[in-house]
């Protein structure tokens, strides 16, 4: 990846958990003009780096955690030189310690905004989870590989269009469920069609699915079959359903 990458003049970041706070991959990085932000294991060492932090706040503790940030320079014994350690310290009710977690880093941002670039490391993964989970693509139990290649194949397109429903056409209000939910509410939910001459009914529990909502998002599917409906924001997902009809 690195080599990839080396030759373009973009910005080059790194995000990675504890197992790859070695030395020898920080001089690299930092060789290679990547900016990174890697999970630190807690130590003794560290533990009275931020000793001074450590007090519980005073006053009648609140539902939500208190959240303090702060950062400092660190050498480990393995590391040719100190670099910069953010740490985040989360009091919660209700608990007796509190939560810290450290970073290394050699961004120059402020500490909470590290933190808040370190975390997004589990975006993707939540993205895999989200496929096998919701549309089971990791179910492959044809005897040959080309069959089960066009089986994942379908699973991805299902899972593709399933984000575009979720990003385009639910409302607002809902535009959080996750495809799980989605499936649950909208795809797997009991319903009733009553064709008529000029319209087909569909009859649901509107518990589960409220008329509003039902309609809303009928007609943001109908806005996506007029020429220009997407705006420049959804260009990309226009092309993906396009090649999908």
């Amino acid at each position: 990846m690195i080599e990839r990458y080396r030759d373009r003049d973009i910005p080059k970041f790194f995000r990675g958990d504890s197992a790859f706070a070695l030395p020898k991959l920080f001089a690299l990085l930092e060789r290679e003009g990547f900016r990174y932000a890697i999970r630190l294991k807690s130590n003794p060492v560290l533990e009275q780096k931020i000793a001074r932090w450590m007090t519980r706040p005073v006053g009648r503790p609140s539902g939500k955690p208190k959240v303090f940030y702060h950062s400092f320079r660190y050498r480990a014994g393995s590391w040719d030189r100190d670099r910069r350690v953010v740490v985040k310290i989360a009091w919660h009710a209700g608990e007796l310690f509190p939560r810290v977690g450290f970073i290394v880093t050699n961004l120059r941002w402020r500490s909470k905004r590290v933190v808040r670039f370190y975390n997004k490391r589990g975006t993707a993964e939540q993205w895999i989870k989200e496929g096998k989970n919701a549309v089971n693509w990791t179910k492959r139990s044809c005897r040959r590989f080309k069959n089960n290649k066009a089986r994942l194949h379908l699973f991805a397109l299902a899972y593709n269009l399933a984000n575009v429903l979720l990003q385009v056409v639910l409302p607002k209000p809902v535009r959080h469920w996750s495809l799980t939910t989605l499936r649950e509410k909208l795809v797997k939910i009991g319903a009733k069609a009553v064709r008529h001459s000029k319209s087909v009914i569909f009859q649901l529990a509107e518990v589960a699915v409220p008329r509003k909502m039902l309609a809303a998002i009928l007609t943001r599917i109908g806005r996506l079959r007029r020429a220009g409906g997407w705006g420049e924001a959804h260009r990309g997902r226009k092309a993906l359903v396009n090649s999908f009809r």
